[in-house]
Order: structure tokens, then sequence, then C-alpha cells
């Protein structure tokens, strides 16, 4: 016959602790999985709600600056309406001289407004250049090469490198 030892108390206690924390053992993972995926949706939807309130925040502050782009423009405008309309009474009263130089006036004003604003003029001395030309015509000439400006029927316009309205040429054949 074969003995079994006998085992004690504290023996008897200390298998059955290790015969349970192997299953504790695998409740703690998942409820760690579980408490993990909780801090990770929690902190996902509290990123998203920022980012919302970023892009509000965002999309409301690009309005305002456009708004106080158009109004300053608006601004610079202003006196350039009111000597259109100086131009405009003095044409009434059939005063030639007075005319003229009204409309001379609110060019200037006008002129001045917008290269304020950055606006210049593209150069059309020289060569044809497509980037800002646009050609409308060609013509010979004796005098000038071929690819060369001969004649400006509307001048051109930019914002710094970027072309507003190229300036339409005629061009030496």
């Amino acid at each position: 016959m074969t003995e079994e030892p006998q085992l004690t108390n504290e023996q008897l206690t200390e298998e059955q602790t290790e015969e349970q924390e192997p299953s504790q053992a695998e409740v703690d993972p998942l409820a760690e999985a579980i408490r993990e995926r909780d801090e990770y949706l929690d902190a996902l939807q509290r990123l998203k709600a920022e980012f919302d309130n970023y892009r509000k925040r965002t999309a409301r502050d690009q309005e305002q600056l456009v708004a106080r782009a158009h109004e300053r423009l608006v601004k610079e405008l202003l006196p350039v309406l009111d000597d259109l309309e100086r131009a405009l009474a003095a044409a009434e009263e059939h005063e030639e001289a007075q005319l003229e130089e009204g409309v001379r006036l609110v060019h200037r004003s006008l002129a001045a407004a917008l290269q304020k604003e950055g606006l210049v003029e593209i150069e059309t001395d020289g060569a044809f250049d497509p980037n800002v030309h646009e050609a409308l015509l060609s013509q010979p000439d004796d005098e000038k090469e071929s690819g060369d400006i001969l004649d400006v029927i509307q001048k051109g316009y930019r914002i710094g490198d970027k072309v507003v309205r190229p300036a339409r040429v005629i061009v030496v054949a």
C-alpha cells in the first residue's frame, strides 16, 4: 500500500490559496483591460471635445479677422467714394477743369489705398513673360525684337508673388 502523506492544515490552506490565485489572475487582466479601455475612451472623448472647441475657436477667429480686414479696406475706400461724389457733382455743373481734377483725385486716392494693401503694377517694359502677361495680339514691328511687348491694352497687378490680374499686351511677332 502506498501511503499518502498527511497534510497539515497549514499546507492545505497554502494549496487552496495557490489554486485560487490562478482564477484571480485570470480575472485581474480582464478587469485591468476594461479599466484601461475606459481610461482610453475617456481620454479620447476629452481630446475630441478639445479639438471641436479648437476648430470652432479657429473658425470664429478667422471670421473676425476677415471682418476686420473688410472694415479696414472699406475705411480706406470711403474717401475715394467721397472724391468720386464730388467729381460727379462737378460734372453736373459742366465745369470740365474741376471734373478732370476730381477724377484725377479719385484715381490717386484709389491707387494709394490699393498700394497700402500691397497691390503692385506688373512691369510691361521688355520681354513677354507668360507668367504675368497675357498676349492678346501679335504684330510685326521693325524697332523692337520678336517677343517684346509692343503695347499694353490693360494693366496687370499683383499682390506679393500672386498675380491678381495679368497684364494684357500686344507682342511683337
